[in-house]
């Protein structure tokens, strides 16, 4: 425990969540610059791993400023956990590993993966027990409330004494998907049967409010999860610490936002170079939605080809005087 970065951050934890084609490099890094504590990375398949680890390795590659760094491992093989987990120790070298038990997603589910392993005990607890002894960092999972008739009480129950040390819990179950009803009163009853290890909630954070909320009502929790709610806003973070310690919360206006949008552009450019900045037009999407002209906005940017031409657009005075 005394090595482990988990225990060491002040309450509560804001961690940014695992998102595929969204938290790479740069929005890890963006984020942790407006108040993350942690950013895990997209999801990375132990099978990739295990047969052709290159491109993977390329994917997980971090910078200093994104610690404290969780690498995200997928899949649902015992023997590619335990070699994904060697490669990852030794090559990436994170400050942390955690296993998806939570996607939804048709095609990890449907690949046995993700969600899909949450009712086969065994070998989930085969897959845990794969990857604490082939790796010296901390360990988490990744779950969600339910699927079928298992609740996610149910299934930590019965892989609780096994050395991971953090889980996020997803507050809808599998069939609710990405929409249906949240019930984080189940992630605090978690943290009651593991009082020892940190418990996050996950899901529905969109606003200040809705982290105040969870926060408000389950004191034992010790954080949150944060994923879709931080498209176009990574300041989220900030602005739920900022609401928890004060009561209050600095909104961010136009100027503020591009501002933001214009740092994000930066560090795509210096990690990804041309390619980012075909990736970088969905975040400036979603850093525009609201703005005046934001249709005509979102057109010039979407055509945009460097960070010096996203920085003119957003700078266009006329663009944002309201018709």
């Amino acid at each position: 425990m005394e090595n482990n970065f988990w225990f060491k951050l002040d309450r509560p934890i804001l961690a940014l969540a695992p998102m595929a084609g969204i938290t790479d490099s740069a929005f890890r890094e963006i984020c942790m610059r407006y108040g993350a504590n942690v950013a895990y990375s997209e999801m990375a398949s132990v099978s990739a791993l295990f047969f052709k680890p290159q491109k993977t390795l390329e994917l997980l590659k971090f910078n200093a400023p994104e610690r404290p760094y969780v690498v995200q491992l997928f899949g649902k093989d015992p023997e590619h956990f335990a070699r994904a987990a060697q490669i990852v120790s030794s090559k990436i070298k994170p400050d942390g590993i955690d296993i998806n038990f939570g996607c939804p997603a048709k095609k990890v589910f449907g690949h046995g993966s993700g969600c899909a392993l949450m009712p086969q005990i065994d070998l989930t607890r085969k897959i845990i027990h794969a990857v604490c002894e082939n790796t010296d960092l901390p360990v988490s999972i990744k779950i969600r409330a339910g699927i079928k008739d298992l609740t996610a009480i149910e299934f930590i129950e019965k892989i609780k004494d096994l050395p991971f040390s953090t889980v996020m819990v997803h507050g809808r179950t599998y069939e609710g998907g990405f929409s249906g009803e949240l019930n984080f009163s189940i992630v605090e009853e978690i943290k009651k049967i593991i009082q020892d290890k940190i418990v996050l909630a996950n899901g529905g954070i969109h606003l200040p409010q809705d982290g105040m909320e969870i926060l408000r009502k389950h004191p034992l929790i010790d954080g949150l999860g944060l994923a879709r709610g931080v498209w176009g806003k990574p300041y989220l973070f900030s602005q739920i610490k900022e609401l928890y310690e004060t009561g209050r919360f600095t909104e961010y206006e136009f100027d503020g936002i591009k501002k933001i949008a214009i740092e994000h552009a930066g560090l795509i450019w210096k990690s990804k170079g041309t390619l980012g900045m075909f990736e970088i037009r969905k975040h400036l999407c979603w850093y525009t939605r609201g703005f005046p002209n934001a249709s005509e906005l979102r057109q010039k940017l979407v055509q945009s080809q460097s960070v010096e031409e996203i920085k003119a657009i957003l700078q266009e005075k006329s663009m944002f005087i309201t018709p």
